[in-house]
């Protein structure tokens, strides 16, 4: 299949890049009909990124779209993963959505796995921000007037002094030589509160830094 989908979700971690994919899937005139995101039960959290599922509720309401939530155990065996994913894949497209958003970069092994996952589903995987220069990326997600806030760093790649801190120029300036500066190998991740897909910043204050399961995490609470 090519073209333009007639339906599609946006794999969503509610974090820069999913913002993105989202974003440029608006530009390109692509029907957007919700958002797909894992939660880890039973910390009610986004997986990896760590995020309340309280904020991920005031995104989507933000956005204006549903969101199918694909809820998996904490240390989540891929098998496991793969079978809930498979059950939220089906549902979609008996609801009529052709196909997935991803905000892939550049890694070419998770984009094979995508699409295998995605293989006898009916629906397709599409990659709007495949191959952008990512320091490019970073610089035009600022200038968009998107604004985030750190939220997991991995410090066996990134300090974590960096958890917590706004995504910024700054931010981007201090980064050392060899960590992405749009964390694409999973060196910190991100949660975006405001810029052109919000009408509002979704209000958030910066709770307390924690190290759990060899990562930092930078909780957010709602305000």
């Amino acid at each position: 299949m090519s073209g333009a989908p007639a339906r599609a979700v946006v794999a969503w971690s509610g974090g820069k890049d999913s913002a993105l994919a989202l974003w440029e899937a608006r530009r390109r005139g692509w029907p957007v009909a919700g958002l797909l995101t894992t939660v880890t039960q039973p910390y009610d959290r986004i997986s990896m990124h760590g995020v309340r599922t309280s904020l991920l509720d005031a995104q989507a309401r933000a956005l204006g779209l549903p969101c199918t939530r694909v809820e998996i155990p904490p240390d989540c065996p891929n098998d496991v993963y793969e079978e809930r994913m498979g059950r939220a894949l089906v549902r979609l497209r008996e609801e009529g959505v052709d196909a997935v958003v991803f905000g892939d970069l550049f890694l070419e092994d998770i984009r094979a796995y995508r699409e295998r996952q995605m293989e006898g589903s009916g629906l397709r995987p599409l990659f709007p921000l495949w191959g952008r220069n990512t320091a490019a990326l970073a610089r035009e997600f600022l200038a968009a007037g998107f604004r985030a806030v750190v939220v997991t760093v991995d410090p066996r790649q990134l300090d974590p002094r960096f958890a917590g801190r706004e995504y910024d120029a700054d931010f981007l300036a201090e980064l050392p030589p060899g960590v992405d500066p749009c964390g694409e190998r999973g060196e910190f991740h991100t949660f975006v509160y405001a810029g052109p897909i919000f009408p509002a910043p979704v209000p958030v204050r910066r709770g307390e830094v924690v190290e759990r399961g060899g990562f930092v995490f930078a909780d957010l609470v709602p305000e």
